[in-house]
């Protein structure tokens, strides 16, 4: 069981015991919220087993919640029906519109931008999702305490996550670029790629802090995450004089992904990353 209060909500909290996050009651309403109805008997129970072995406690902002409360939710309150992320494939996104783009451009004209190594849209979206593919190689060598969810649709706009990484070190959201036959350079928030400065860095800072918000919404509890910058390629070169400012974001070769996310000091014990995963896996989560 856990409390929590914060931008003038006031929540119980319950998990069981191997961290699987069950739901909450608001003590302002009096009703139980779960993303999950099959949870609401064992949540409520949970709950009210809580409540009747502390009589007499006081419940701060609580209104009309007795110990013995088993508030049913109306069907406004019912959670919207969501889907199974963790078996969405890596770079499925972008293969989706690099098969749009093929089929704007006709077959003719594609198959000899193809052959020609033409610059496309189509080119760029499928040498994105090859990129992809190869930095989640990377992240299924992690280990069993790591949790990954690929091509992570976010708001209604169709925009995705490559990769979320959910284990011991944290939370992070990795994008993957994929730059076959070029040179990068990296200072700061400064990211060059031929010569050619792009907003790389910006981009995931705000996608960290986007996926921040939304886990912590649906966990009723602050999850910090950082973005990664998994680079592949760059034949001709690939310099980091320096990381982005403040730790918000890394830049780290695909090959070096592995090695960095275990070497780093561990925040989550397993029940934590547990809880964590069940939330990310949630297509509510990002919606």
């Amino acid at each position: 069981m856990r409390r929590w209060a914060r931008y003038g909500h006031e929540r119980l909290y319950a998990e069981t015991p191997g961290g699987t996050a069950l739901g909450y009651l608001d003590l302002k309403t009096g009703r139980f919220h779960s993303d999950d109805l099959s949870n609401l008997p064992l949540l409520k129970a949970a709950i009210n087993d809580h409540l009747a072995s502390q009589p007499g406690a006081a419940l701060p902002g609580a209104i009309g919640v007795a110990p013995t409360a088993t508030c049913e939710p109306s069907s406004a309150d019912a959670p919207p029906a969501w889907s199974d992320l963790s078996g969405a494939r890596p770079g499925s996104a972008a293969r989706e519109q690099a098969v749009a783009a093929r089929a704007a451009q006709g077959r003719f004209t594609g198959f000899l931008a193809r052959v020609f190594d033409v610059r496309t849209e189509e080119r760029a979206w499928r040498i994105g999702a090859d990129g992809e593919e190869a930095v989640a190689a990377q992240i299924a060598t992690l280990g069993p305490q790591w949790r990954a969810l690929h091509a992570v649709r976010v708001g209604k706009r169709d925009a995705d996550i490559d990769h979320v990484v959910i284990g011991p070190a944290g939370v992070f959201t990795v994008n993957a670029k994929n730059h076959p036959h070029a040179s990068v350079w990296v200072g700061g928030d400064t990211f060059i790629v031929n010569g050619q400065r792009v907003p790389y860095v910006r981009n995931s800072r705000h996608e960290a802090g986007r996926a921040s918000r939304l886990l912590t919404e649906h966990a009723g509890f602050p999850v910090g995450v950082v973005g990664v910058i998994a680079l592949v390629g760059a034949h001709r070169g690939f310099t980091v004089k320096q990381q982005p400012r403040d730790g918000a974001v890394i830049v780290v070769a695909r090959r070096r992904l592995r090695a960095y996310l275990q070497g780093l000091p561990a925040r989550l014990d397993a029940g934590q990353v547990d809880a964590i995963g069940d939330i990310a896996r949630r297509s509510t989560t990002w919606r």
